[in-house]
C-alpha cells in the first residue's frame, strides 16, 4: 500500500471515531496534510480544567501545551481554539492531530511523525542508487515528511527524464518498523527511452530541412535507428541545438535569424517527442563598404586597415568582423600601444542587402588585470589553466581576449563545464577574472576491431590519458595487429613548455609484418621521435625532430626480384636522422567549416650512420568547401615526395614510396608503380617519386538523413617511378600516369564510421594490381 493509500485508509477510519457535536463542529480530526473544515464556526467559547494528551512518545507534554497556547481555567474562543489546532498541525512534530472537547476537559490526540531508519530505490537499472540517493532531501535519521518524499520522487522522475525516460514513474512507499520508525522506499519503474521521433521546421526557405537536421546535435530515430542508433530526448540539448541554428545563419548572412520558439510535443503513448523549430530566417546581407578609421593619434591607419583581411562583396559573417578585430588588437598589443581596442560600427543597407562596416580604432577604459582566480579544478594544475590566457594580471583588461581564453580552455577537453566571468577589483579601475570549471574524464581505455579488403581483420586495444597527472600532457599507448602485421606505439607530448606555446614530444613505435599477395618480404621497423613544435603565425606551425630508425628485411620468397633480395642481405640498419615539418591549418583560426584549406610541408635526412643514408621530401595541399546549401561537400588533394641517396647503396624499398589506397584508389598496396617483370612474382619495388592528386564529392542521396548513410564520387590519378637500381633495364621505373573514376557509399554506422568504395581504373599498366572494391570500418568498445 502505497503512503497516499494509507494515509487515505487512516484518515477515513479517524473520522468514523470522532466525537464532533453540532457546538463543536469546529474540530474535526484530520491525517496527514488534509484538512477538513468546519460544517459551521458558531461564537461559542470554552474553559478547560484539564488537558488530557494521547499518543505521545518522544515529545514532552510541555512542548504541546506551549503550541496550545492557552492555559487551565482560561477562557478559549472556538477561533482560539482554531488556532491552537494549526500551530500543532504546522509545527511538523505529528502525522496527525484530534481535538476533542470532552466537557471541562481537553482531549489532544496525536500521532508523532515517524522517523526514517533507512531509504531505499528499488528497479533502477540505468542509474545508480549513489547518484539518486544524492538528488533526494529525505535522509536517515530524521523525521519523515510526506510532503518531502513526494518532492524526491520527483527529482528522481526529472533524472530519468533527463536522459531521455520521461515515462519513468517513481512511488514513495513506507514500511512501518514500530517504535515511530519507517523504512522509505521509493520504487522505480524505469521504462524505454523517448525517442525524438521527427524534427521538422517551420519558416526555413534558404535551406530545407534536411540540411538544417544535419547541423543539430540532437537526431530523430527513423525506421532503421530504432534497431541500432536511437536517440533520446534531452531538453538541454534541444536549447544548445536552438544556439547552434542561429550560429549557423549567422555566419551565413543571416542576422536577423531567430528561432522564435521550440515546440516538443509528446503523443499518446509517450514514448517519443515530435520536435519542431519555428523559425525567422531573415534576409541574407553581404559586406558593404570596409573602412577602418582612428580616433587615437598617432596611428597609420593603413597599416591597421592591412589586417582586416575582409573582402566587400562576401557573405556577412560575424566571425570574420571577430577575426579582424583580434588581428588589429593584437596588432596594437605588438606596437607597444595599451588600452587600444577596435569597435566595429555596421550600417545597414536593406535594399541592397549590404552591411557597410566601419573599424574604429578606439581608446578603450584604463582597466588593469588584478588577478586571475582558478576554482574547480581537483586534477588539473592551475598553470594548465592559464596558459591558455594571453593576459596575466597587471595588463590591460581586453574583454575579447578573456572569451578567447574562456574558448580555449573549453577547447582542452579537459572541463564538462567552463564559466569565465569579470567582476570589480579593488578599484574601480581594477578587475578579478573568475574562471569556474567542472572536471570531466580524460583518460580511456578501448578495445576495437578493424577490417579492410586490404589488410582484413584487426585487433586492437589502447590507452590515453589527455591530461596526465593533472599537466595537461598527453600520453598514449596503443597496439594493433592482424593476420600480417603488428604494431607497438607509444607517444607523449607536452603542450606548454616553459608555460608556452611550444609543444615537447616524443613518438615511437615497433612494427612487424610478415609475407603477403602484394609484398613477398617480412619486415621488422622501429622509430623513435622526439621533436619540438611551436607556432609561426595564428594558422601555422613547425615542427623540428630528431629520428632514430632501423628496419631489417628478411624471407624473401626465391622467386622475388634479385633488387629485394639484394636489400634484404643488407640486414638490419639503423640510422639517425632530423627533419621538419611546416603545416598550415586554416580551420586554427576559422570558424566557418564549409571552406578549409590544410597545406603541408616535410624534410628530412635519414639513415645517418647506416648504409642507406637519404633526403626525403614530401609536401600536401588539401582543401574543402560545401556547395549548394551546404548539400555537397567537395575535397580535393595534391600531394608528391621524393627520396635520394646520398650513400651512393641506393635507397631501401622499407624508406621508398608506395601509393596505397589512402593516396591512389582502385589498386591494391604495391599495385602500381616500378616492377621486376622478369620474375613470377612481378614485384612492386616501389619509387622514388610520387605525385597523386584526387577529387571527391559527397551527398544525400535521397535517404533519411537519419539512416546517416550518404553517396559520393571520386576520381583519382597519381604515378609512382623512379629506382636507383633498375637491373640492367629488366625494372621498368617509367612515369606513367594511372587515373581511376569510382563511387562511394558513407554510412555513420553504430561501430563506426563504414566506407564502401567501387573504382574503376581508367588508365593502367597491364602488370598493375587491381582492387576495385573496398570496405573499411573501424570502432572501440
Amino acid at each position: 500500500m502505497t503512503y497516499d493509500e494509507q494515509r487515505a485508509a487512516r484518515a477515513k477510519g479517524l473520522r468514523r471515531s470522532l466525537i464532533v457535536p453540532a457546538a463543536t463542529a469546529l474540530f474535526i480530526g484530520v491525517s496527514g496534510a488534509s484538512v477538513i473544515a468546519p460544517a459551521a464556526a458558531q461564537a461559542q467559547s470554552y474553559n478547560f480544567s484539564s488537558v488530557q494528551i494521547v499518543g505521545t512518545e518522544k515529545i514532552e507534554a510541555a512542548t504541546i501545551l506551549a503550541y496550545l497556547g492557552f492555559g487551565k481555567n482560561e477562557t478559549v474562543t472556538a477561533a482560539e481554539l482554531n488556532d491552537a489546532y494549526q500551530r500543532l498541525q504546522g509545527s511538523g512534530l505529528f502525522d496527525t492531530v484530534e481535538l476533542q472537547p470532552r466537557g471541562r476537559t481537553l482531549v489532544v490526540r496525536v500521532q508523532e511523525q515517524s522517523i526514517i531508519s533507512r531509504i531505499n530505490i528499488e528497479g533502477n537499472r540505468r542509474q545508480d542508487d549513489e547518484d539518486l540517493t544524492a538528488l533526494i532531501q529525505s535522509r536517515p535519521n530524521q523525521v519523515f515528511s510526506p510532503a518531502t518524499a513526494q518532492r524526491d520522487a520527483q527529482l528522481i522522475a526529472e533524472a530519468y527524464a533527463a536522459e531521455g525516460r520521461i515515462a519513468a514513474e517513481v512511488t514513495p512507499k513506507i514500511i512501518r518498523r514500530g517504535g515511530g520508525r519507517v523504512d522509505l522506499v521509493f520504487e522505480v519503474t524505469e521504462r524505454d527511452n523517448a525517442e525524438i521521433e521527427r524534427i521538422s521546421f517551420t519558416g526555413n526557405r534558404a535551406y530545407s530541412d534536411g540540411r538544417l537536421r544535419r547541423v543539430l546535435s540532437s537526431k530523430q530515430a527513423g525506421l532503421l535507428r530504432r534497431f541500432v542508433r536511437s536517440d533520446t530526448y534531452d531538453p538541454e540539448r534541444i536549447a544548445f541545438d536552438r544556439q547552434v541554428l542561429t550560429d549557423y545563419y549567422n555566419s551565413r548572412g543571416y542576422i536577423d535569424f531567430e528561432a522564435t520558439a521550440v515546440a516538443a510535443e509528446v503523443p499518446q503513448s509517450r514514448d517519443g517527442y515530435q520536435v519542431t523549430f519555428r523559425i525567422t530566417e531573415g534576409q541574407q546581407y553581404r559586406f558593404g563598404e570596409i573602412n577602418t578609421i582612428s580616433e587615437v593619434a598617432g596611428i597609420d591607419v593603413a597599416e591597421f586597415d592591412r589586417e582586416s583581411r575582409i573582402r566587400s562583396g562576401n557573405v556577412y559573417n560575424p566571425a570574420d568582423v571577430d577575426r579582424a578585430i583580434a588581428r588589429m588588437e593584437r596588432l596594437a598589443v605588438q606596437k607597444g600601444l595599451n588600452f587600444i581596442t577596435v569597435e566595429p560600427r555596421i550600417e545597414r543597407n536593406d535594399r541592397a542587402g549590404t552591411l557597410d562596416l566601419t573599424l574604429a580604432i578606439v581608446r578603450g577604459p584604463r582597466v588593469i588585470v588584478e588577478r586571475i582566480d582558478i576554482e574547480g579544478n581537483q586534477t588539473t594544475l592551475d598553470r594548465v589553466v592559464r596558459a591558455q590566457f594571453q593576459t596575466v594580471e597587471g595588463d590591460p583588461f581586453n574583454p575579447r581576449q578573456i572569451r578567447a581564453a574562456a574558448e580555449r580552455i573549453r577547447a582542452l577537453g579537459y572541463f564538462s563545464d567552463v564559466a569565465v566571468e569579470a567582476r570589480e577589483g579593488s578599484a574601480r579601475d581594477r578587475v578579478i577574472v573568475d574562471v569556474d570549471v567542472e572536471e570531466q574524464g580524460t583518460g580511456s581505455l578501448s578495445f576495437g576491431a578493424s577490417y579492410s579488403t586490404t589488410a582484413g581483420f584487426g585487433l586492437n586495444a589502447s590507452f590515453t590519458e589527455r591530461n596526465f597527472l593533472g599537466r595537461g600532457q598527453y600520453l598514449s599507448a596503443e597496439f594493433s595487429g592482424g593476420r600480417n602485421a603488428r604494431n607497438y606505439s607509444f607517444s607523449f607530448s607536452e603542450p606548454s613548455l616553459f608555460g608556452r606555446d611550444l609543444e615537447l614530444g616524443v613518438s615511437a613505435y615497433y612494427r612487424t609484418t610478415s609475407a603477403t599477395s602484394s609484398a613477398n618480404y617480412a619486415t621488422t621497423g622501429l622509430f623513435v621521435e622526439p621533436y619540438l613544435s611551436f607556432p609561426v603565425s595564428p594558422s601555422s606551425r613547425i615542427s623540428v625532430r630528431g629520428t632514430v630508425q632501423g628496419a631489417n628485411m628478411y624471407n624473401v620468397a626465391a622467386n622475388s626480384s634479385n633488387i629485394l633480395k639484394a636489400e634484404a642481405a643488407r640486414g638490419w640498419q639503423v640510422g639517425a636522422g632530423a627533419g621538419f615539418t611546416f603545416t598550415f591549418d586554416s580551420a586554427r583560426t576559422a570558424l566557418d567549416d564549409r571552406t578549409r584549406y590544410f597545406l603541408q610541408f616535410s624534410g628530412d635526412v635519414g639513415g645517418l650512420g647506416a648504409d642507406n643514408q637519404y633526403l626525403k621530401a614530401t609536401a600536401l595541399a588539401r582543401a574543402q568547401t560545401k556547395l549548394f546549401n551546404d548539400q555537397v561537400t567537395l575535397r580535393g588533394a595534391v600531394e608528391g615526395g621524393a627520396i635520394y641517396s646520398i650513400s651512393g647503396n641506393g635507397t631501401r624499398i622499407t624508406d621508398r614510396f608506395a601509393l596505397g589506397t589512402d593516396k591512389l584508389r582502385g589498386f591494391a598496396n604495391y599495385g602500381v608503380g616500378p616492377r621486376d617483370l622478369s620474375v613470377p612474382n612481378l614485384d612492386g619495388l616501389g619509387g622514388n617519386y610520387f605525385v597523386a592528386a584526387r577529387v571527391e564529392a559527397q551527398f544525400p542521396i535521397g535517404l533519411p538523413e537519419d539512416y546517416g548513410i550518404s553517396g559520393g564520387v571520386f576520381a583519382d590519378v597519381g604515378s609512382l617511378w623512379g629506382l636507383d637500381n633498375t637491373g640492367g633495364g629488366l625494372i621498368d621505373d617509367s612515369f606513367y600516369l594511372r587515373s581511376v573514376v569510382g563511387a562511394s557509399l558513407f554510412w555513420e554506422s553504430p561501430v563506426g564510421p563504414l566506407r564502401f568504395n567501387y573504382s574503376i581504373p581508367v588508365v593502367s599498366q597491364g602488370y598493375d594490381r587491381e582492387s576495385r572494391f573496398e570496405v573499411t570500418i573501424q570502432s572501440s568498445f
